[in-house]
């Protein structure tokens, strides 16, 4: 019983002296030089801090993102008890101003995030002297000055100014001082120079990204004694040179990115020495000859992108048999021959893009054995028997993107085959001169969203049809000898009356096509090149009127109608298609004045009527003014401004009477006749896109300028 009461007796001290000092380390406060630090810190910024009470609270440790340690254990009469602050986290609280000198202050910090704002000016100097810093993230703002290589902080093992304005040579001095580094993010910014030696000190580093940014010259040997490296990221640089065999050292490499550069010569073959390569891109340098034999036979690789270069040699290098994870594949615009029946073997394959290549044969009917083929691009190539390819493609039951541009020369389009391309969202089978009509199949495609058969010599009458597919909004059927009126269903296209119904964006996830450069405010970006809701039906052998209902295609960004043979009046409510800004009539048999209203087109950049037998006034008003004279020649008719001053009848500033759907329709009808086609010309770069997506660019045949 004693024993008992013992026990019981201890246990209830224990239990005091602990509860004692958690109620001793609640009631803790942050220290006040921290206080002071981070009043001054918020002090610097033009925008204040959501949760922090700093005007009267002296307790920052309950404040949003700020982090404070356990005091030690201390007496109960103590009442000194103070926390020191090891964090401070607000990423994306879109704060802005400058970053105080202040933070240096807070001497027990391990962790600052300050990603993600708009914060500016340079870095504080004594913030990378913090003994005990460990994580440093400021990417995402809009610091600029020189990028902070003085860092004497010895625990630092995380270090991300990534995407910011920052100048300077990159000089890795640092890493005989930081040796526990592990991940150093530089990308994105405008470092420039030569990377100096020094990566050799940072023994530890897994992760290291230069990407983005102005680098030139060769890359340092020792850069290549990292042996604990896992991704290397260099892309989109100025390096040159031959890629070093030494490159073959980095053993524990899982992501190489060297792209967008100016690196020549062979690639090394040592890619057996990289066995857990799992993502390699070269793509847009200069390098030739054949790939080696260590990388298509690598067994790790997953994502292969050489692209843009001057590879050549067969495409039997890659060996199926051995790239047995191989998932994507872009071996576009390079030299590589041969046939391509030997990848269906490569089962996993998901994206694929062979474009502008010298490819050949007949399309392999084993290529229906890629059930997980969702991208796939040949265009510019010289594959034969499109009828074989679309019946073996079909079984590619996840094909969401297909880019047949250039192949099957001359062939027919086929009409009687029972297709179904059920998920596929972009089609493409242009410039391949194809005979025939359009296909019926091709409504079954419920999903799809782009479609572009221009350059072909597709005749017979547009099938109505099309107009039933709800999330088409880029239809380019230019350039063919389509014939007969335009379907009055065309002004119904769902996805052109509302937008925001189509399932626009979703093909192109995990999948960039074709990038470009641009250099914005100083930065690099690279951006998927966009479709426009569109409609092209230029170029053809269309008659008839343009209905009335073209505006309610209300998202409507291009419409071309341009060398057809319609006639009747421009409907003035086109000026509803408050989105448009390419706007091509000409080179038709239209009558009638141009209607006033659409100088309410306030982001129409482009406007052509020429070559038609308008009469009247040119309105003045809105983009009018912008608009050359080659825009309004061919009409006799025409006056007013930038043109002949109109005569008395017209009045020197008459305006039209708007003309209602209704009479528009009738004047329309009245007008139905067929006349000779006028040819002239159109904008290349619209009609021309989805061609030019993922392929590289297309030199099309040269657009026909004599009337027919």
């Amino acid at each position: 019983m004693g024993i008992t009461i013992l026990f019981f007796f201890r246990s209830l001290c224990c239990c005091f002296f602990f509860y004692a000092q958690v109620f001793v380390s609640i009631d803790a406060k942050c220290h006040p030089d921290d206080l002071k630090a981070l009043k001054s810190f918020v002090n610097g910024l033009h925008t204040p801090v959501q949760g922090w009470d700093y005007g009267s609270s002296s307790d920052c440790c309950s404040w949003k993102g700020v982090t404070c340690s356990n005091p030690p254990a201390l007496k109960l009469n103590d009442s000194n008890v103070f926390s020191r602050v090891v964090g401070l986290e607000l990423p994306g609280e879109r704060l802005r101003g400058n970053v105080s000198e202040s933070l240096g202050d807070l001497v027990q910090l391990k962790t600052l995030n300050l990603s993600d704002n708009f914060l500016t000016n340079s870095f504080p100097s004594n913030l990378f002297s913090l003994q005990n810093l460990e994580v440093v993230d400021l990417s995402s703002n809009d610091f600029y000055g020189y990028a902070p290589f003085n860092i004497t902080s010895p625990s630092i093992t995380f270090l991300d100014i990534s995407k910011n304005e920052l100048i300077g040579e990159v000089d890795p001095g640092f890493c005989h001082i930081a040796k526990q580094i592990q991940a150093l993010k530089l990308s994105s910014n405008r470092l420039h120079g030569k990377v100096l030696p020094g990566f050799g000190n940072c023994s530890f580093l897994e992760e290291l990204s230069l990407a983005s940014n102005f680098l030139s010259g060769d890359l340092p040997q020792d850069l290549f004694a990292m042996s604990k490296l896992k991704v290397l990221d260099l892309s989109d640089n100025g390096f040159s040179g031959e890629l070093s065999f030494q490159i073959g050292n980095l053993s524990n490499l899982v992501y190489l990115d060297i792209s967008f550069n100016q690196f020549s010569r062979l690639l090394p073959d040592v890619f057996f020495n990289l066995r857990t390569l799992e993502q390699f891109a070269a793509s847009s340098n200069n390098f030739t000859g054949v790939l080696p034999v260590s990388l298509g036979n690598s067994p790790s690789i997953t994502t292969l992108s050489l692209d843009n270069n001057s590879f050549s040699g067969s495409i039997d290098v890659i060996n199926c048999s051995a790239m047995v994870r191989l998932v994507s594949l872009n071996l576009g615009s390079n030299h590589f021959i041969g046939q391509i029946g030997s990848l269906s073997s490569c089962s996993q394959l998901r994206t694929v893009n062979l474009g502008k290549n010298s490819l050949d044969g007949d399309f392999p009917e084993s290529f229906k054995n890629l059930r997980s083929l969702s991208h796939f691009s040949i265009s510019r190539n010289g594959i034969r028997n499109l009828s074989a390819a679309l019946t073996a493609l079909q079984h590619c039951k996840n094909l969401t993107v297909l880019i047949l541009t250039l192949n099957f020369r001359g062939e027919i389009m086929p009409t009687n085959l029972n297709l179904r391309f059920e998920n596929t969202r972009l089609f493409v089978i242009a410039n391949c001169r194809l005979t025939g009509s359009m296909p019926p199949w091709m409504s079954s495609s419920t999903k799809l969203q782009i479609l572009d058969l221009s350059w072909n010599s597709l005749s017979g009458e547009i099938p109505s049809s099309i107009a039933d597919l709800q999330y088409l909004f880029y239809l380019d059927l230019s350039n063919n000898s389509f014939s007969g009126s335009i379907h009055r269903s065309f002004t119904q296209f769902h996805s052109l009356v509302n937008l925001s119904n189509s399932l626009k964006g979703e093909i192109f996830e995990g999948f960039s096509f074709f990038s470009r450069k641009s250099q914005s405010a100083g930065r690099q970006y690279k951006q998927l090149l966009g479709f426009p809701p569109l409609v092209d039906l230029s170029y053809n052998e269309l008659s008839g009127i343009i209905w009335p209902e073209f505006g309610n295609l209300k998202d409507l960004h291009v419409l071309d109608l341009s060398n057809n043979r319609l006639t009747g009046q421009i409907p003035s409510t086109l000026a509803k298609l408050m989105d448009l800004e390419f706007l091509d009539l000409s080179y038709n048999n239209l009558t009638g004045r141009i209607p006033s209203s659409l100088a309410n087109l306030n982001f129409l950049s482009m406007f052509n009527v020429s070559y038609n037998d308008l009469e009247g006034p040119i309105p003045s008003a809105g983009q009018f003014h912008t608009f050359p004279n080659s825009s309004f020649v061919g009409n006799d008719d025409l006056c007013g401004f930038q043109t002949v001053p109109c005569k008395e009848e017209f009045g020197a500033t008459s305006e039209e009477k708007p003309i209602s759907e209704d009479e528009d329709v009738d004047e329309g009808l009245r007008s139905l006749i067929k006349v000779p086609l006028g040819v002239g010309a159109a904008v290349g770069f619209v009609s021309t896109a989805a061609v030019c997506f993922f392929s590289g660019v297309v030199f099309p045949r040269e657009r026909k300028w004599v009337r027919r």
